[in-house]
């Protein structure tokens, strides 16, 4: 019986009143998932093993590394982070220097830990080859690259120094369903070339069937369960597990409205070209001749990945840009628009009563009309009254996303345009809002275009699908008709790059 102890030994580690006696280890080559909703404490139980926690929280517990306490001191964890213990962060535009080139910030992370510079700049050319990216692109800076290329960057960057351990922190959840695919096929390559161990954090169980071997659940700060992937999958013996694998199994819940409704939306021949320098490229086709057909009650999907067009068609469809060419026709309706972020939506120096009553300011209401309006909608969001003189930075992404529903209900609109409007929440978070939009479309008679790049979630939510690439519609027709039977090579890679979680 082997003697050597894990790479990686979490034993009691708390942090007060979030972390509570959290224990896992990780040995060379193992591949451990952890998982939980947001709060759980996914991510500060990795910031607590690389030093990074915000002060004034410290960790407590025995945390050991290669058979040694890891230490407690800023200076000893700098040698050891990036060195061996590397970390790709969720956000990559918040984690790379906006100032320095993508190649400059691989080269640095190598100088730290006392690489000379010509073979850190060889060492920089083999990684961006090894990740994926052109070696030009070393001389770009992260606002120049896509989210794709970015976040190969920080694994660039996280496996500049070979490091034993590698820690991603949801590295996809921003990421295209396709982008996504090739990001894990990349790091899966790369630990099992290297022998690397990794602790894979994130809230798709989908996602964590495919990477991790072992798993490890969270809620609110405790180890509810933990086992090999399959163990915890197939017979989860604790109810929250229980609850997180039915809010990552396919719910179906469009409808199918009156085939004689009347149409609500049209839009023909729908064309955005978006004016560039010839240094540049030249002028850049958003949108190539799109037409669209909204009908009473109805829910339309658009799908497609990041550079397909399907927002920029979302913003035309609401009259907040110009097409270049084509036409929009709303009948008569009024129409409101649920973005992707609630945090940069709405106004953080409002409280909630304010930001759900501004649409209201065009109508003919007295001050107490308004406010029984804001509370009307507010209820049809579960949110309560004492809500109302709360700001956003109060509450949860969910309870944030229910606010702008809330908003955008509040002048009863005819129909609701949503831009990703779950995209960045945990899976049973996303599931209320996702029954909530049911249920309110339903409530209030709405009409919706649904915008996303995850195609299961817009074939359960909508009954017909627009499917965007390039700026261009590829296929259309019914969700079952798309998903069961399409047509189209590139709906065929969406669909083959979806992790569903398989039982």
């Amino acid at each position: 019986m082997s003697t050597t102890p894990p790479l990686l030994d979490v034993a009691n580690l708390r942090l007060t009143g979030i972390l509570d006696s959290i224990s896992f280890s990780i040995n060379p080559g193992d591949r451990v998932g952890l998982i939980g909703e947001s709060g759980s404490g996914k991510s500060l139980s990795a910031l607590s093993i690389v030093g990074l926690t915000p002060p004034p929280l410290q960790p407590d517990g025995d945390l050991f590394f290669q058979g040694k306490p890891l230490p407690r001191n800023e200076r000893s964890l700098r040698k050891l982070r990036g060195k061996k213990i590397g970390m790709v962060f969720q956000e990559p535009m918040a984690a790379l220097d906006p100032l320095m080139k993508a190649g400059k910030q691989v080269t640095e992370a190598l100088h730290l830990h006392g690489v000379d510079a010509k073979t850190a700049q060889e060492r920089t050319d083999a990684l961006f080859v090894e990740v994926g990216l052109d070696p030009d692109k070393q001389n770009s800076y992260p606002h120049e690259l896509s989210g794709g290329q970015r976040q190969r960057v920080l694994i660039a960057i996280a496996l500049a120094n070979d490091p034993d351990l590698l820690i991603c922190d949801e590295p996809t959840t921003a990421l295209d369903v396709t982008v996504q695919k090739q990001i894990v096929d990349l790091i899966l390559k790369v630990v099992r070339e290297r022998n690397t161990g990794l602790l894979f954090i994130t809230h798709d169980l989908g996602l964590v069937q495919q990477v991790c071997e072992r798993v490890v659940v969270l809620r609110q700060g405790k180890v509810v369960e933990s086992g090999t992937t399959a163990e915890v999958f197939h017979h989860p013996r604790e109810d929250y597990t229980k609850s997180l694998i039915a809010s990552s199994l396919s719910r179906p819940r469009p409808h199918v409205p009156h085939h004689n409704a009347p149409v609500v939306l049209t839009a023909r021949g729908i064309t955005k070209i978006h004016p560039r320098p010839a240094r540049k490229g030249g002028p850049v086709q958003a949108l190539a001749g799109v037409d669209v057909c909204l009908k009473k009650g109805a829910r339309l999907g658009i799908v497609g990945e990041s550079g397909s067009g399907k927002s920029t068609l979302l913003r035309i469809l609401a009259g907040l840009d110009a097409p270049t060419e084509g036409e929009v026709n709303q009948h008569g309706n009024s129409v409101q628009m649920v973005f992707q972020d609630p945090m940069s939506s709405l106004d953080p120096r409002w409280p909630v009563w304010k930001i759900v009553s501004e649409p209201l300011r065009a109508e003919k209401l007295s001050k107490a009309q308004r406010l029984d309006r804001v509370r009307e909608v507010l209820s049809a969001v579960g949110l309560n009254d004492s809500a109302l003189d709360r700001f956003p930075h109060e509450f949860s992404g969910g309870q944030r996303q229910r606010i702008s529903l809330a908003r955008a209900l509040s002048i009863r609109p005819d129909i609701l345009l949503a831009d990703e409007p779950v995209s960045a929440l945990d899976v049973s978070v996303r599931n209320q809002v996702l029954d909530l939009l049911e249920q309110l479309c339903t409530d209030y008679d709405v009409s919706l275009i649904f915008v996303s790049h995850d195609l299961p979630i817009t074939r359960d939510l909508c009954e017909e699908l627009i499917i965007m690439q390039r700026g261009n519609v590829v296929e259309s027709g019914p969700s079952a008709q798309l998903w069961q039977n399409p047509q189209h090579r590139y709906t065929q890679e969406l669909l083959e790059a979806v992790p569903q979680l398989r039982l």
